[in-house]
Protein backbone atom coordinates (compact mmCIF):
# COMPACT_ATOMS: atom_id res chain seq x y z
CA UNK A 1 0.00 0.00 0.00
CA UNK A 2 1.01 3.42 -0.63
CA UNK A 3 0.73 6.44 1.23
CA UNK A 4 -2.83 7.63 -0.40
CA UNK A 5 -4.50 4.20 0.46
CA UNK A 6 -3.53 4.74 4.09
CA UNK A 7 -4.97 8.32 3.93
CA UNK A 8 -8.21 7.22 2.24
CA UNK A 9 -8.74 4.02 4.90
CA UNK A 10 -8.00 6.31 7.60
CA UNK A 11 -10.37 8.48 6.44
CA UNK A 12 -12.93 6.17 5.92
CA UNK A 13 -12.40 4.56 9.90
CA UNK A 14 -12.61 8.41 10.94
CA UNK A 15 -16.17 8.81 9.23
CA UNK A 16 -16.99 5.16 10.42
CA UNK A 17 -16.31 6.22 14.26
CA UNK A 18 -18.02 9.61 13.58
CA UNK A 19 -21.34 8.01 13.32
CA UNK A 20 -20.85 6.57 16.18
CA UNK A 21 -20.01 9.87 18.05
CA UNK A 22 -23.25 11.39 16.11
CA UNK A 23 -25.57 8.43 18.20
CA UNK A 24 -24.12 8.43 21.49
CA UNK A 25 -26.36 11.36 23.29
CA UNK A 26 -28.65 10.47 21.15
CA UNK A 27 -29.49 6.90 22.77
CA UNK A 28 -31.56 7.57 25.97
CA UNK A 29 -33.55 4.17 26.35
CA UNK A 30 -32.83 0.52 26.10
CA UNK A 31 -34.89 0.46 22.93
CA UNK A 32 -32.60 3.64 21.37
CA UNK A 33 -29.61 1.40 22.36
CA UNK A 34 -30.72 -2.07 21.08
CA UNK A 35 -33.93 -1.90 18.64
CA UNK A 36 -33.35 1.96 16.96
CA UNK A 37 -36.36 3.54 18.47
CA UNK A 38 -38.22 1.02 16.09
CA UNK A 39 -38.86 3.41 13.92
CA UNK A 40 -36.37 2.37 10.98
CA UNK A 41 -36.93 2.68 7.15
CA UNK A 42 -37.06 -0.86 5.44
CA UNK A 43 -34.12 0.14 3.05
CA UNK A 44 -31.42 0.69 6.17
CA UNK A 45 -32.94 -2.44 7.53
CA UNK A 46 -32.95 -4.37 4.62
CA UNK A 47 -28.77 -3.21 3.65
CA UNK A 48 -28.03 -4.01 7.09
CA UNK A 49 -29.54 -7.06 7.52
CA UNK A 50 -27.46 -8.69 4.22
CA UNK A 51 -24.93 -6.39 5.52
CA UNK A 52 -24.37 -7.62 8.76
CA UNK A 53 -25.40 -11.26 7.23
CA UNK A 54 -22.90 -11.41 4.80
CA UNK A 55 -20.10 -9.08 6.37
CA UNK A 56 -16.43 -10.28 6.62
CA UNK A 57 -16.59 -13.22 7.13
CA UNK A 58 -18.45 -14.61 4.62
CA UNK A 59 -16.65 -11.99 2.44
CA UNK A 60 -13.52 -13.60 3.05
CA UNK A 61 -14.92 -17.01 3.03
CA UNK A 62 -16.30 -16.03 0.02
CA UNK A 63 -13.42 -15.53 -1.73
CA UNK A 64 -11.86 -18.52 0.07
CA UNK A 65 -14.39 -20.81 -1.52
CA UNK A 66 -13.93 -19.03 -5.13
CA UNK A 67 -10.66 -20.21 -4.42
CA UNK A 68 -11.47 -23.93 -4.24
CA UNK A 69 -14.22 -24.45 -6.44
CA UNK A 70 -14.95 -21.34 -8.53
CA UNK A 71 -18.79 -20.14 -9.29
CA UNK A 72 -20.43 -23.34 -7.47
CA UNK A 73 -18.83 -20.93 -4.05
CA UNK A 74 -21.81 -19.12 -4.83
CA UNK A 75 -24.40 -21.52 -3.46
CA UNK A 76 -22.61 -20.53 0.46
CA UNK A 77 -25.05 -17.37 0.04
CA UNK A 78 -28.42 -19.26 -1.50
CA UNK A 79 -28.47 -20.24 1.84
CA UNK A 80 -29.28 -16.59 2.39
CA UNK A 81 -31.88 -15.66 0.03
CA UNK A 82 -33.39 -18.79 0.84
CA UNK A 83 -33.45 -17.94 4.85
CA UNK A 84 -34.34 -14.32 4.49
CA UNK A 85 -37.20 -14.75 2.07
CA UNK A 86 -38.90 -17.69 4.56
CA UNK A 87 -38.39 -15.59 7.04
CA UNK A 88 -40.21 -12.79 5.68
CA UNK A 89 -43.41 -15.46 4.75
CA UNK A 90 -43.35 -17.40 8.02
CA UNK A 91 -41.22 -15.58 11.23
CA UNK A 92 -41.92 -11.66 10.71
CA UNK A 93 -45.71 -11.60 10.43
CA UNK A 94 -45.67 -13.82 13.84
CA UNK A 95 -42.68 -12.27 15.30
CA UNK A 96 -43.14 -8.40 14.43
CA UNK A 97 -46.99 -8.84 15.80
CA UNK A 98 -46.23 -9.80 19.21
CA UNK A 99 -43.96 -7.15 18.94
CA UNK A 100 -46.11 -4.29 18.31
CA UNK A 101 -48.36 -5.80 21.13
CA UNK A 102 -45.38 -6.36 23.74
CA UNK A 103 -42.58 -4.51 22.69
CA UNK A 104 -40.03 -6.72 22.69
CA UNK A 105 -36.17 -6.06 22.71
CA UNK A 106 -34.60 -9.59 21.68
CA UNK A 107 -35.14 -13.42 20.81
CA UNK A 108 -35.43 -14.87 24.13
CA UNK A 109 -38.33 -12.38 24.43
CA UNK A 110 -40.42 -13.91 21.74
CA UNK A 111 -39.33 -17.37 23.71
CA UNK A 112 -40.57 -15.97 26.68
CA UNK A 113 -43.62 -15.56 25.33
CA UNK A 114 -44.05 -19.11 24.19
CA UNK A 115 -42.37 -20.79 27.19
CA UNK A 116 -41.80 -18.85 29.83
CA UNK A 117 -38.80 -17.55 31.93
CA UNK A 118 -36.44 -21.10 32.13
CA UNK A 119 -36.34 -21.23 28.73
CA UNK A 120 -35.63 -17.89 27.45
CA UNK A 121 -32.48 -17.63 29.95
CA UNK A 122 -31.08 -20.59 28.89
CA UNK A 123 -32.05 -19.46 24.95
CA UNK A 124 -30.38 -16.01 26.08
CA UNK A 125 -27.04 -17.71 27.52
CA UNK A 126 -26.95 -19.89 24.08
CA UNK A 127 -27.30 -16.55 22.11
CA UNK A 128 -24.86 -14.58 23.84
CA UNK A 129 -22.20 -17.23 23.77
CA UNK A 130 -22.76 -18.14 20.25
CA UNK A 131 -22.41 -14.46 19.04
CA UNK A 132 -19.51 -13.64 21.16
CA UNK A 133 -17.77 -16.44 19.02
CA UNK A 134 -18.89 -15.08 15.74
CA UNK A 135 -18.11 -11.72 16.33
CA UNK A 136 -14.38 -13.02 17.05
CA UNK A 137 -15.02 -14.62 13.38
CA UNK A 138 -15.63 -11.60 12.13
CA UNK A 139 -12.27 -9.90 13.98
CA UNK A 140 -10.45 -12.43 12.98
CA UNK A 141 -11.54 -11.77 9.37
CA UNK A 142 -10.65 -8.37 9.48
CA UNK A 143 -7.00 -9.19 10.93
CA UNK A 144 -6.97 -12.07 8.10
CA UNK A 145 -6.99 -8.70 5.69
CA UNK A 146 -5.31 -5.84 7.67
CA UNK A 147 -1.99 -8.41 8.35
CA UNK A 148 -1.69 -8.95 4.63
CA UNK A 149 -2.57 -5.39 3.55
CA UNK A 150 -1.81 -2.90 6.28
CA UNK A 151 0.15 -4.34 9.08
CA UNK A 152 2.32 -6.57 6.75
CA UNK A 153 5.47 -6.60 9.46
CA UNK A 154 5.52 -7.61 13.21
CA UNK A 155 4.98 -4.82 15.48
CA UNK A 156 5.56 -4.04 19.48
CA UNK A 157 6.75 -7.50 19.13
CA UNK A 158 3.41 -9.19 17.59
CA UNK A 159 3.21 -11.01 14.70
CA UNK A 160 0.75 -9.17 11.61
CA UNK A 161 -2.00 -11.25 12.21
CA UNK A 162 -2.07 -11.09 16.46
CA UNK A 163 -1.83 -7.08 16.04
CA UNK A 164 -4.02 -6.70 12.77
CA UNK A 165 -6.24 -8.65 15.40
CA UNK A 166 -5.99 -6.21 18.52
CA UNK A 167 -5.97 -2.98 16.08
CA UNK A 168 -9.34 -4.06 14.47
CA UNK A 169 -11.07 -5.69 17.57
CA UNK A 170 -11.02 -2.71 19.68
CA UNK A 171 -11.46 -0.12 16.74
CA UNK A 172 -14.92 -2.28 15.87
CA UNK A 173 -15.78 -2.52 19.83
CA UNK A 174 -14.92 0.73 20.53
CA UNK A 175 -17.28 2.33 17.77
CA UNK A 176 -20.08 0.38 18.52
CA UNK A 177 -19.98 0.53 22.33
CA UNK A 178 -20.68 4.22 21.85
CA UNK A 179 -23.42 4.36 18.87
CA UNK A 180 -25.40 1.58 19.77
CA UNK A 181 -28.02 0.22 17.09
CA UNK A 182 -28.77 3.29 15.80
CA UNK A 183 -25.62 4.08 14.61
CA UNK A 184 -25.06 0.36 13.15
CA UNK A 185 -27.70 0.21 10.85
CA UNK A 186 -26.97 3.52 9.03
CA UNK A 187 -23.48 2.87 9.32
CA UNK A 188 -24.43 -0.88 7.59
CA UNK A 189 -26.36 0.94 4.86
CA UNK A 190 -23.31 3.38 3.90
CA UNK A 191 -21.07 0.49 4.84
CA UNK A 192 -22.99 -1.99 2.22
CA UNK A 193 -22.68 0.82 -0.60
CA UNK A 194 -19.23 1.16 -0.10
CA UNK A 195 -18.50 -2.69 -0.16
CA UNK A 196 -20.65 -2.83 -3.43
CA UNK A 197 -19.40 0.14 -4.96
CA UNK A 198 -15.19 -1.27 -4.26
CA UNK A 199 -16.17 -4.91 -5.29
CA UNK A 200 -18.26 -4.84 -8.39
CA UNK A 201 -16.74 -1.35 -9.72
CA UNK A 202 -13.07 -1.09 -8.89
CA UNK A 203 -12.32 -4.78 -7.52
CA UNK A 204 -13.29 -7.02 -10.43
CA UNK A 205 -12.05 -5.08 -13.32
CA UNK A 206 -8.77 -4.07 -12.08
CA UNK A 207 -8.49 -7.80 -11.08
CA UNK A 208 -9.21 -9.07 -14.43
CA UNK A 209 -6.67 -6.54 -15.87
CA UNK A 210 -4.11 -7.60 -13.98
CA UNK A 211 -4.48 -11.19 -15.13
CA UNK A 212 -4.43 -10.02 -18.79
CA UNK A 213 -7.96 -10.26 -19.98
CA UNK A 214 -10.72 -12.13 -19.92
CA UNK A 215 -9.67 -14.62 -22.28
CA UNK A 216 -6.44 -15.56 -20.58
CA UNK A 217 -8.98 -15.55 -17.15
CA UNK A 218 -10.49 -18.24 -18.57
CA UNK A 219 -7.77 -20.56 -20.00
CA UNK A 220 -5.77 -20.17 -16.62
CA UNK A 221 -8.62 -21.48 -14.55
CA UNK A 222 -10.13 -25.33 -14.73
CA UNK A 223 -13.06 -25.48 -16.50
CA UNK A 224 -14.94 -26.85 -13.48
CA UNK A 225 -14.46 -23.68 -11.99
CA UNK A 226 -16.69 -22.27 -14.68
CA UNK A 227 -20.03 -24.59 -13.43
CA UNK A 228 -22.17 -24.50 -10.66
CA UNK A 229 -21.58 -27.95 -9.45
CA UNK A 230 -18.43 -28.42 -8.66
CA UNK A 231 -19.29 -28.35 -4.64
CA UNK A 232 -15.83 -29.02 -2.80
CA UNK A 233 -14.90 -31.00 -1.01
CA UNK A 234 -17.92 -33.42 -0.43
CA UNK A 235 -20.18 -31.93 -2.81
CA UNK A 236 -23.89 -32.76 -2.11
CA UNK A 237 -23.24 -33.08 1.27
CA UNK A 238 -21.15 -29.86 1.62
CA UNK A 239 -24.16 -28.13 0.07
CA UNK A 240 -26.67 -30.11 2.70
CA UNK A 241 -23.95 -29.07 5.16
CA UNK A 242 -24.47 -25.39 4.33
CA UNK A 243 -28.13 -25.08 4.00
CA UNK A 244 -28.60 -27.37 7.34
CA UNK A 245 -25.82 -25.00 9.03
CA UNK A 246 -27.14 -21.84 7.58
CA UNK A 247 -30.62 -21.53 6.97
CA UNK A 248 -31.79 -21.85 10.59
CA UNK A 249 -30.09 -19.35 11.75
CA UNK A 250 -32.87 -17.06 9.68
CA UNK A 251 -35.19 -18.34 12.15
CA UNK A 252 -32.95 -17.77 15.62
CA UNK A 253 -30.95 -14.96 15.09
CA UNK A 254 -30.85 -12.47 17.78
CA UNK A 255 -29.17 -10.05 14.70
CA UNK A 256 -32.42 -10.63 12.84
CA UNK A 257 -34.89 -10.23 15.56
CA UNK A 258 -33.26 -6.79 16.85
CA UNK A 259 -33.69 -5.77 13.17
CA UNK A 260 -37.33 -6.68 12.49
CA UNK A 261 -38.46 -4.87 16.30
CA UNK A 262 -36.54 -1.91 14.52
CA UNK A 263 -39.04 -1.63 11.92
CA UNK A 264 -41.97 0.18 12.04
CA UNK A 265 -44.09 -2.91 11.19
CA UNK A 266 -45.09 -5.75 9.07
CA UNK A 267 -45.04 -4.20 5.87
CA UNK A 268 -41.60 -2.95 5.97
CA UNK A 269 -40.11 -5.63 7.85
CA UNK A 270 -40.81 -8.14 5.00
CA UNK A 271 -40.14 -5.80 2.75
CA UNK A 272 -36.38 -4.97 4.43
CA UNK A 273 -35.90 -8.91 4.15
CA UNK A 274 -36.57 -9.37 0.95
CA UNK A 275 -34.10 -6.33 -0.05
CA UNK A 276 -31.70 -8.53 1.99
CA UNK A 277 -32.19 -11.59 0.17
CA UNK A 278 -31.59 -10.87 -3.54
CA UNK A 279 -28.55 -8.41 -2.31
CA UNK A 280 -27.55 -11.91 -0.94
CA UNK A 281 -28.22 -14.02 -4.32
CA UNK A 282 -26.88 -13.63 -7.00
CA UNK A 283 -25.29 -9.84 -6.01
CA UNK A 284 -22.35 -10.55 -3.29
CA UNK A 285 -22.49 -14.34 -3.91
CA UNK A 286 -21.24 -14.05 -7.58
CA UNK A 287 -18.83 -11.17 -6.93
CA UNK A 288 -16.71 -12.50 -4.05
CA UNK A 289 -16.75 -15.81 -5.79
CA UNK A 290 -15.40 -14.29 -8.63
CA UNK A 291 -12.57 -12.54 -7.00
CA UNK A 292 -11.50 -15.75 -5.39
CA UNK A 293 -11.13 -17.21 -8.82
CA UNK A 294 -8.76 -14.24 -9.80
CA UNK A 295 -6.89 -14.32 -6.67
CA UNK A 296 -6.31 -18.39 -7.67
CA UNK A 297 -4.91 -17.31 -10.98
CA UNK A 298 -2.96 -14.94 -9.40
CA UNK A 299 -1.46 -16.60 -6.47
CA UNK A 300 -2.02 -21.00 -7.22
CA UNK A 301 -0.23 -21.67 -4.32
CA UNK A 302 -1.24 -20.23 -1.47
CA UNK A 303 -1.19 -21.96 2.33
CA UNK A 304 -4.45 -20.64 2.90
CA UNK A 305 -7.03 -20.16 0.28
CA UNK A 306 -8.58 -17.37 2.36
CA UNK A 307 -5.37 -15.17 1.56
CA UNK A 308 -6.11 -15.03 -1.63
CA UNK A 309 -8.50 -12.33 -2.07
CA UNK A 310 -6.40 -9.95 0.40
CA UNK A 311 -3.09 -10.90 -1.39
CA UNK A 312 -4.87 -9.65 -4.28
CA UNK A 313 -6.07 -5.89 -3.07
CA UNK A 314 -2.96 -5.57 -1.66
CA UNK A 315 -0.74 -6.42 -4.68
CA UNK A 316 -3.24 -6.53 -7.67
CA UNK A 317 -4.84 -3.21 -7.48
CA UNK A 318 -3.31 0.16 -8.56
CA UNK A 319 -2.39 3.23 -6.07
CA UNK A 320 -5.49 4.69 -4.61
CA UNK A 321 -7.68 1.97 -5.60
CA UNK A 322 -6.03 -0.26 -2.94
CA UNK A 323 -7.46 1.92 -0.32
CA UNK A 324 -11.25 2.37 -1.34
CA UNK A 325 -11.35 -1.60 -1.60
CA UNK A 326 -9.72 -2.46 1.71
CA UNK A 327 -12.48 0.22 3.70
CA UNK A 328 -14.89 -1.40 1.71
CA UNK A 329 -13.92 -4.71 2.72
CA UNK A 330 -13.39 -3.39 6.17
CA UNK A 331 -16.61 -2.15 5.75
CA UNK A 332 -18.53 -5.63 5.35
CA UNK A 333 -16.33 -7.02 8.16
CA UNK A 334 -17.60 -4.22 11.01
CA UNK A 335 -21.02 -4.60 9.80
CA UNK A 336 -21.42 -8.07 10.80
CA UNK A 337 -19.10 -8.00 13.83
CA UNK A 338 -21.04 -4.86 15.37
CA UNK A 339 -24.35 -6.70 14.73
CA UNK A 340 -22.98 -9.58 16.54
CA UNK A 341 -21.22 -7.68 19.44
CA UNK A 342 -24.92 -5.79 19.93
CA UNK A 343 -27.15 -9.06 20.00
CA UNK A 344 -24.63 -10.42 22.27
CA UNK A 345 -24.87 -7.31 25.11
CA UNK A 346 -28.44 -7.54 24.24
CA UNK A 347 -28.77 -11.09 25.35
CA UNK A 348 -26.97 -10.60 28.55
CA UNK A 349 -27.73 -7.28 29.36
CA UNK A 350 -31.81 -7.54 28.69
CA UNK A 351 -32.02 -11.02 29.26
CA UNK A 352 -30.10 -11.63 32.20
CA UNK A 353 -28.49 -8.66 33.91
CA UNK A 354 -31.82 -6.42 33.93
CA UNK A 355 -34.09 -8.91 34.26
CA UNK A 356 -33.04 -10.94 37.31
CA UNK A 357 -30.44 -8.24 38.91
CA UNK A 358 -31.75 -4.23 37.89
CA UNK A 359 -35.15 -4.79 37.61
CA UNK A 360 -35.67 -1.07 39.09
CA UNK A 361 -32.31 0.51 37.28
CA UNK A 362 -33.17 3.98 35.02
CA UNK A 363 -33.19 4.25 31.57
CA UNK A 364 -29.94 5.70 31.73
CA UNK A 365 -28.54 3.30 33.82
CA UNK A 366 -29.53 1.22 31.53
CA UNK A 367 -27.99 1.90 28.97
CA UNK A 368 -24.66 2.85 30.60
CA UNK A 369 -24.56 -0.97 31.59
CA UNK A 370 -25.12 -1.92 27.89
CA UNK A 371 -22.17 0.12 26.81
CA UNK A 372 -19.69 -1.68 29.38
CA UNK A 373 -21.12 -5.01 28.81
CA UNK A 374 -20.26 -4.33 24.93
CA UNK A 375 -17.25 -3.90 25.86
CA UNK A 376 -16.47 -6.18 27.93
CA UNK A 377 -18.15 -8.74 25.18
CA UNK A 378 -15.81 -7.54 22.52
CA UNK A 379 -12.37 -7.80 24.23
CA UNK A 380 -14.19 -11.57 25.15
CA UNK A 381 -14.68 -12.01 21.44
CA UNK A 382 -11.61 -11.04 20.54
CA UNK A 383 -10.01 -13.83 22.69
CA UNK A 384 -12.23 -16.46 21.07
CA UNK A 385 -11.06 -15.27 17.84
CA UNK A 386 -7.45 -16.30 18.28
CA UNK A 387 -8.29 -20.22 18.93
CA UNK A 388 -9.50 -20.57 15.60
CA UNK A 389 -7.70 -20.99 12.36
CA UNK A 390 -9.66 -19.95 9.12
CA UNK A 391 -12.48 -17.26 9.30
CA UNK A 392 -15.30 -19.73 7.89
CA UNK A 393 -14.69 -22.24 10.45
CA UNK A 394 -15.42 -20.16 13.32
CA UNK A 395 -18.35 -18.82 11.78
CA UNK A 396 -19.75 -22.28 10.92
CA UNK A 397 -18.57 -23.43 14.71
CA UNK A 398 -20.58 -20.36 16.26
CA UNK A 399 -23.57 -20.79 13.92
CA UNK A 400 -24.19 -24.51 14.48
CA UNK A 401 -23.56 -24.11 18.46
CA UNK A 402 -26.94 -21.67 17.87
CA UNK A 403 -28.41 -23.57 15.35
CA UNK A 404 -27.81 -27.10 17.65
CA UNK A 405 -29.53 -25.49 20.58
CA UNK A 406 -31.90 -23.29 19.44
CA UNK A 407 -33.42 -24.50 16.51
CA UNK A 408 -35.90 -27.21 16.88
CA UNK A 409 -37.49 -25.47 20.15
CA UNK A 410 -38.44 -22.29 18.27
CA UNK A 411 -39.36 -23.78 15.42
CA UNK A 412 -41.44 -25.64 17.38
CA UNK A 413 -42.82 -22.28 19.22
CA UNK A 414 -44.18 -21.30 15.81
CA UNK A 415 -45.59 -24.50 14.51
CA UNK A 416 -46.46 -27.18 17.40
CA UNK A 417 -49.26 -26.55 19.74
CA UNK A 418 -48.24 -29.41 22.08
CA UNK A 419 -44.69 -28.26 22.83
CA UNK A 420 -43.93 -27.80 26.31
CA UNK A 421 -41.67 -25.36 28.35
CA UNK A 422 -39.45 -28.39 29.71
CA UNK A 423 -39.63 -30.16 26.01
CA UNK A 424 -38.16 -26.69 25.01
CA UNK A 425 -35.44 -26.17 27.51
CA UNK A 426 -34.39 -29.83 27.73
CA UNK A 427 -34.12 -29.98 23.99
CA UNK A 428 -31.85 -26.66 23.69
CA UNK A 429 -29.90 -28.03 26.60
CA UNK A 430 -29.29 -31.41 24.78
CA UNK A 431 -28.70 -29.92 21.32
CA UNK A 432 -26.36 -27.15 21.97
CA UNK A 433 -24.05 -29.54 24.87
CA UNK A 434 -24.14 -32.08 21.95
CA UNK A 435 -22.86 -30.08 19.26
CA UNK A 436 -20.09 -28.27 21.34
CA UNK A 437 -18.64 -31.31 22.58
CA UNK A 438 -18.71 -32.91 19.21
CA UNK A 439 -16.78 -29.60 18.06
CA UNK A 440 -14.06 -29.44 20.71
CA UNK A 441 -13.90 -33.16 20.06
CA UNK A 442 -13.23 -32.40 16.24
CA UNK A 443 -10.70 -29.99 16.95
CA UNK A 444 -9.18 -31.87 19.28
CA UNK A 445 -8.88 -35.08 16.32
CA UNK A 446 -10.35 -37.41 18.81
CA UNK A 447 -13.69 -37.81 16.53
CA UNK A 448 -13.89 -40.87 13.99
CA UNK A 449 -15.95 -43.23 12.66
CA UNK A 450 -19.92 -43.57 11.46
CA UNK A 451 -20.86 -40.06 14.44
CA UNK A 452 -18.50 -38.31 12.14
CA UNK A 453 -18.71 -40.00 8.58
CA UNK A 454 -21.52 -40.92 6.49
CA UNK A 455 -20.00 -43.48 3.77
CA UNK A 456 -17.26 -41.59 2.60
CA UNK A 457 -18.61 -37.73 3.18
CA UNK A 458 -18.28 -35.85 6.44
CA UNK A 459 -21.68 -34.47 8.06
CA UNK A 460 -21.89 -31.36 9.60
CA UNK A 461 -21.41 -31.87 13.23
CA UNK A 462 -24.37 -29.62 14.31
CA UNK A 463 -26.84 -31.60 12.37
CA UNK A 464 -25.86 -34.77 15.64
CA UNK A 465 -26.77 -31.43 17.70
CA UNK A 466 -30.29 -30.34 15.99
CA UNK A 467 -31.51 -34.32 16.08
CA UNK A 468 -30.68 -34.67 19.92
CA UNK A 469 -32.68 -31.34 20.25
CA UNK A 470 -35.22 -32.83 18.58
CA UNK A 471 -35.32 -36.29 20.25
CA UNK A 472 -35.05 -34.12 23.58
CA UNK A 473 -37.50 -31.48 23.19
CA UNK A 474 -40.48 -33.89 21.43
CA UNK A 475 -40.29 -36.23 24.16
CA UNK A 476 -40.28 -34.76 27.22
CA UNK A 477 -43.03 -32.07 25.50
CA UNK A 478 -45.39 -35.29 25.39
CA UNK A 479 -43.77 -36.08 29.01
CA UNK A 480 -43.75 -33.20 30.72
CA UNK A 481 -46.82 -31.16 28.76
CA UNK A 482 -47.70 -27.71 30.02
CA UNK A 483 -51.03 -27.44 32.08
CA UNK A 484 -53.79 -26.98 29.47
CA UNK A 485 -55.01 -23.22 31.09
CA UNK A 486 -51.26 -22.48 30.73
CA UNK A 487 -51.00 -20.92 34.36
CA UNK A 488 -47.43 -22.08 34.66
CA UNK A 489 -46.03 -20.36 31.73
CA UNK A 490 -47.95 -17.20 32.10
CA UNK A 491 -46.44 -17.55 35.81
CA UNK A 492 -42.79 -17.83 34.90
CA UNK A 493 -43.24 -14.75 32.17
CA UNK A 494 -44.59 -12.72 35.12
CA UNK A 495 -41.18 -13.31 37.53
CA UNK A 496 -39.43 -11.05 37.64
CA UNK A 497 -41.11 -7.99 36.42
CA UNK A 498 -40.33 -6.61 33.24
CA UNK A 499 -40.01 -3.45 34.51
CA UNK A 500 -37.41 0.38 34.06
CA UNK A 501 -37.78 2.78 36.02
Amino acid sequence: MEIIDYVLFGAYMLVVLGVGLYFYNKNETADDYYVGGRSISSTHVGLSVVATDVGGGFSIGLGGVGYIMGLSGSWLLFTGLVGAWLAAVFVIPHVKGMDMQHGMLTYPDFLRRRFGARVALLAALISGIGYMGFTGAQALAGATLASETIFTKPLLGLAPLQFSLYVIGLFTVAYTVIGGLKAVIHTDSIQWGVLLFGLIFLGIPFAIMKIGGWSSLVAALPAEFWSLGNVQPHGWTTFANWMITIIPIWLIGMTLYQRIYACRDVREAKRAWYIAGLFEYPVMAFAGVFLGMCSRVLYPALDSPELGLPRLIAEALPVGVTGIVIAAYFSAIMSTADSCLMAASGNFVNDIIQRYFMKQASHQTIVRVSQVATLVIGVGAIVIAGQFDAVLEGMLYAYGFMVGGLFIPTLGAFFWKQASRWGAFLGMLAGGLVTISLYIMDKQEQLTGPLQWFGDTKLDLSIFGILASAIFFVAFSFIMPDPRDGAAVREEQAEPQEVMA
